[in-house]
This record gives structure tokens, sequence and C-alpha cells, in this order.
């Protein structure tokens, strides 16, 4: 049934609408076209949060959407989908369709236009299958998505294993939303998707990866992570994060419990992070579990490196970025160096101090110590060689290039990088400062030179 509010409760909303999504809207409507707000931003809308994105749902096909507009870009035609470009900004406009069979857990075989209360009952949950109207203040709900929200319950449109079974990529969707909005999973739409968290291996490794960086970025990341293990999804998707449940750790330097206990207490501590530092604050004790042993105490011998090795798999297995894999590897390969800083020699520790990654690395071991033994020693004392260390002193001027030790008569070859290492070390530790002295410390170093 479908269910209008009343216009001076759901009007209210309208004042919030994206000034662009409005447009599209009436001019869609100037040609005598139904066009609502659809989805995600209407649940955002309701809940009192600013939609990142606006969709819009019409009863006009893409042929006549591209008509209406300058520049649109048809990124779905099959399914009636057409992105219309404003500005800067982008709308995604779809056709009201009923879906097809699903025959490979993604997508439908075939669709078929139709109204906005079909379209609505072939969406993922009731909060994302409700319309409204910014012109009127309508909402159009035809799924009880408005009482889910009042509820704050993610249940499944219909059937849940019907909705699982046509995309899989709801079994972790339905984890996020639960997460980000502190929802519960509605009890007949968890089982469901417990009885399905393997098949969730059926969807493409780039499609779990955006879900999971959005699931360890937008918010309730230690209840999202809960429910994933609670699901088995993470069993499925993370065998090595699941691999860290019930492995002790020395309670001298962690009272809060097991490896996975940490891991979830150390988000608690980390507050808005990108992409990266949260996938490398999941990982960054990957390598326990496989180094645990019981000697004097227990220990972790090697677990960074180890686990830099498999967080570099992880990564390859997600299909990231060369660049999104090399800086989490960084950071769980490097998060132990901080506690050797007060005993670094001076250019050790200022070649550490302006490492691309280091400002992640130190918020990084900031929440490490917080969900652990709680010292922050160490880290106020990066805060201050930071404050104290100017950007000439972590980067000086070289005193000496390639150039200059071909004119001193050394041949050039591999040896230069040690070369010059050396000499920019003696320089970052206030020995040098001219290129007089780095000359005469050359030559001090590395004769004899070769004519």
């Amino acid at each position: 049934m479908k269910i209008r509010s009343a216009k001076s409760k759901a009007s209210k909303y309208a004042e919030q609408v994206d000034v662009g999504a409005l447009q599209v809207i009436e001019q869609l409507r100037a040609a005598g076209f139904q066009a609502l707000l659809a989805g995600g931003c209407v649940r955002d809308l309701l809940l009192g949060r600013m939609p990142k994105d606006w969709d819009i749902a019409t009863d006009a096909d893409p042929r006549e959407v591209t008509g209406l507009f300058d520049r649109t870009v048809s990124v779905g035609a099959r399914f009636g989908i057409v992105v219309v470009l404003l500005g800067d900004r982008q709308y995604e406009v779809a056709r009201f369709r009923r879906d097809g069979p699903y025959r490979d857990g993604r997508r439908p075989e075939s669709v078929e236009f139709a109204d906005a209360e079909a379209d609505a009952r072939r969406r993922d949950f009731t909060v994302n299958g409700m319309f409204y109207d910014p012109l009127s203040g309508d909402l159009l709900d035809y799924v009880q998505g408005q009482r889910d929200l009042e509820a704050r319950v993610i249940r499944a449109i219909g059937d849940p294993t019907e909705r699982f079974s046509e995309d899989y990529l709801r079994l972790l969707r339905a984890v996020r939303f639960a997460a980000r909005l502190d929802f519960t999973i509605e009890s007949s739409t968890f089982a469901a998707l417990c009885a399905h968290a393997e098949h969730v291996n059926a969807v493409s490794a780039e499609r779990i990866c955006d879900e999971l960086t959005l699931l360890l970025t937008e918010g309730g990341v230690v209840r999202g992570l809960q429910l994933l293990d609670e699901s088995g999804l993470l069993e499925q998707v993370l065998p090595e994060v699941a691999a860290m449940r019930g492995v002790e750790q020395p309670p001298q330097f962690h009272p809060e419990g097991d490896v996975w206990t940490h891991v979830k207490l150390l988000f608690e501590h980390l507050g808005n992070v990108d992409a990266d530092l949260a996938w490398g604050a999941l990982l960054h004790d990957i390598g326990k579990p496989p180094t645990f042993m019981v000697t004097d105490r227990i220990r972790f011998n090697c677990h960074d490196a180890v686990g830099a090795k498999m967080a570099t798999s992880i990564c390859q297995r997600l299909r990231m970025s060369n660049q999104a894999s090399e800086r989490i590897c960084e950071l769980v390969a490097y998060h132990m160096r901080i506690r050797d800083v007060k005993e670094m020699r001076a250019s050790k520790l200022k070649r550490l101090l302006r490492q691309p990654y280091f400002s992640e690395l130190l918020r990084l071991h900031r929440a490490d110590c917080l969900a652990s033994h709680g010292k922050l020693d160490l880290y106020e004392f990066c805060q201050q060689q930071l404050v104290d260390s100017g950007e000439e002193t972590l980067r000086p001027a070289p005193l000496l290039r390639g150039a200059d030790l071909i004119a001193e008569g050394y041949a050039p070859g591999p040896r230069f990088k040690a070369m010059l290492a050396a000499v920019e070390d003696a320089q970052l530790e206030g020995q040098l400062s001219d290129r007089g002295a780095a000359l005469l410390f050359l030559r001090e170093n590395f004769s004899p030179a070769l004519a």
C-alpha cells in the first residue's frame, strides 16, 4: 500500500534538497514526466543526515532523459539509467523498473519498465525503498520504510533470501547500513544473511573491497566488524582477520584481551580516517596469529614483517590500486618503528619523521597504545620532535650531488647511492654544514677516488 506523509510533516525536507537535484526533477516534470528522489538520499533526509548522492527515479526512458539535458552520460541504458551532469555535480536518473530473474547473484537477466511501486519492491532494504517528492512534500512509501526507520531496523524488502540471492553484495550492505546508522538487523533478514554468507564470494573482489572500505570509513566500524564476525562474513572475505579471534596476547602489554578485541578497540580511538589508514589499522596485527609463540612470555617475533607480506596478498586479492596497497603495507610493516624513536640516531629519526606516511603511522601508533597499555610517551615525543624540527631540519638542501662526486674523480655506479646517503646522514647528525666539509668527509671515508 502506498503511504503518503502529511505535507506538513514531509515538506520540511524540501529546503534541504540539493539545488541540482531539484533542477533535474523540475525539468523532468516540466516535460510531463514523473520524477522523485529515491533510495538512500530519501533515507538520509528523513534521518536528518546530509545525503552524499542524489538519485532520481522517473517514468522517462533514457532517450527522453538524454534529450532534456545538455550533458549526460549513459551508464546503464539497459537498466534505464542515465547520469545527468550539472556543473561539477552528477545525478543518476533511473527509470522505474521491475527486474527479471537473477542468475549470477549480481544483476537481472532482463528488466521491464514499470511504475514506482514495482520499482520500490525490487530494491534491497525497506529504509532504501522510499521516494520523496520535494515539489509537493509527499513521501511515497510502499514498503513500510518509514516504520523501520523509526524502529531503527534494517529489513529486507519481501523475502530476504530472494533479495540476497539477487545480489550477494547486499549481505555486506546490510551490515554496513546497520553499523553506519546504528540500527539492528531484523531477525529473519539476519538469519538469511548468515545462511548465505558463503555466497559473498560470488561477488567481484573490487565490489567487496569497495563495500568493506565504506564500512571502515563511514562510521560505526566497531559494530560493523562485530556483525561481520557474527554473521560469518568475516571468515569469507577476510579469513586472515578472522584468525585474530582468540589469539592471546601478553597481559602486561595488552590487558584488553586477544588480538581481535585489540583491533576492534583500536578503531574506537582512531576517529575519522581515510581508506588507507583504516585498512592499515585493520591489518596492522595480521601477522600475529602465524607468529604466536610462548617462551618467557607470549611473543610475536617479526609479526610486522610477516603481516606486511600478508597485507600485500590481501590488497592484491581485493584488487586494490598499487598506490593504496603500498601505503597500507607501509603502515603494517612499520607500525612497530615508533617504539625505538628515543634510541634512534638523529639521522635515522629525521628520516622517519619526514616519511610521507608518518602522520598516518603516528595516528595508528596513538590508537594502538590507547587500545592496549595506554602509554603515550612515544607519541608525545614524536609530536614534540615534529614541532621542534622544521622542514629545513628534516629535509636540508643536499650538500653534494652525483656531479660533485664525478668532479672529485669517482666513477659513477651503485656506490654513489651509499656515498650520498652517508653524507646526508652526517648532515642530519649536525656534523656537516657546508659543501667544503662534505667534500672532506667524502675523501676521508670513500677513498681512493678513481681518475
